[in-house]
């Protein structure tokens, strides 16, 4: 669907199609688990967060020059530009890379070239979002961020990510802290397969101003109420959520109920090469399974800039193109 939209909630290393990972594991000779592309999109079928994680980190191997992460991040916008995003803001885990010995200056210089030059080719502003790896200690989550202190200008906010139960929020309130004394803003994952509680540590501890996910919060009425009234954005993955076994199906997705409660929903695509489709195919196939109106959509578009760190009037432009917009 190409109505205009932002997306909030994008894992670069989740944009990694089977076709790159050959090429890149060729360049840089890595050996892959998989005899042909098709039998590594075979392999795109998970039981639950932690198997898609398996496969995730272990496809991150082929990743080990500044040249494939640009080449990465390159065919993400060329896809995001084909599905009417204008702004994304980009997830990236420099944890994982740094466990390869691939030093955090090689990840955020290759990404940068990319996304430096993004506007100008794809037509897309955006921005870069360092995430933790929340089932590492928080001592390392701190070295990394102090790690990445030199780049602060190509950063805009901090993330918390991968296997969430028995990963509390709480365990990173230290390093939320610093960063805000860095003067970076703040969003987590919360209330993916963890609890409503998770949502409310993010709020209370992290002092996050984005839920990533989310889908949980509906189990308490109390925070739902609280996420209206404050209007704190929900970055939703329909797909992810089905893929992952969070949702059955997607006309079991809670999405519409969001809406009709008052939440700040917006949708996303997670990982979208593991996950069947980008953004535009997750609005459009959520549409139809969910019966959203045309204003409903409108109003997804519209939460997505409104939910973004964009400056005043680069939001209102793109505010301006959503209500302009002819379904």
């Amino acid at each position: 669907m190409s109505i205009p939209k932002a997306e909030l909630h994008l894992h670069i290393e989740g944009t990694l199609e089977p076709e790159l990972a050959f090429r890149l594991a060729e360049r840089n000779g890595v050996t892959l688990p998989f005899a042909s592309v098709d039998e590594l999109r075979a392999a795109y079928r998970f039981d639950d967060l932690q198997s898609f994680l398996d496969l995730y980190y272990r496809l991150t191997e082929v990743l080990g020059t500044e040249q494939d992460f640009t080449d990465l991040a390159d065919a993400y916008l060329a896809r995001a530009r084909a599905q009417g995003v204008r702004h994304a803001e980009i997830f990236f885990d420099p944890q994982a890379h740094l466990a390869r010995k691939v030093p955090i200056e090689t990840v955020i210089g290759g990404l940068s070239a990319s996304l430096d030059r993004s506007q100008e080719r794809f037509g897309i502003t955006t921005g870069l979002i360092l995430c933790f790896l929340r089932d590492e200690p928080a001592e390392a989550a701190l070295a990394t961020l102090e790690a990445a202190k030199p780049y602060l200008d190509k950063i805009i906010a901090v993330g918390l990510d991968s296997a969430e139960v028995g990963n509390p929020p709480s365990k990173f309130t230290a390093v939320y802290e610093r960063a805000r004394e860095l003067g970076l803003r703040a969003v987590a994952h919360a209330g993916e397969e963890g609890p409503a509680s998770y949502v409310w540590e993010a709020l209370d501890l992290l002092r996050v101003e984005r839920i990533d996910h989310g889908i949980r919060s509906l189990e308490d009425p109390e925070l739902v109420e609280r996420l209206v009234r404050e209007r704190v954005p929900l970055t939703v993955c329909p797909f992810s959520n089905v893929r992952l076994r969070c949702v059955d199906t997607l006309a079991d997705h809670p999405l519409r109920r969001m809406l009709d409660a008052g939440l700040v929903a917006t949708v996303n695509s997670d990982d979208p090469a593991y996950f069947g489709g980008y953004v535009g195919q997750n609005l459009v196939d959520t549409t139809a399974a969910l019966g959203l109106t045309e204003d409903q959509v409108r109003t997804l578009a519209r939460n997505s800039f409104e939910a973004s760190f964009l400056d005043e009037p680069t939001r209102a432009r793109y505010l301006a193109e959503v209500e302009a917009y002819r379904f």
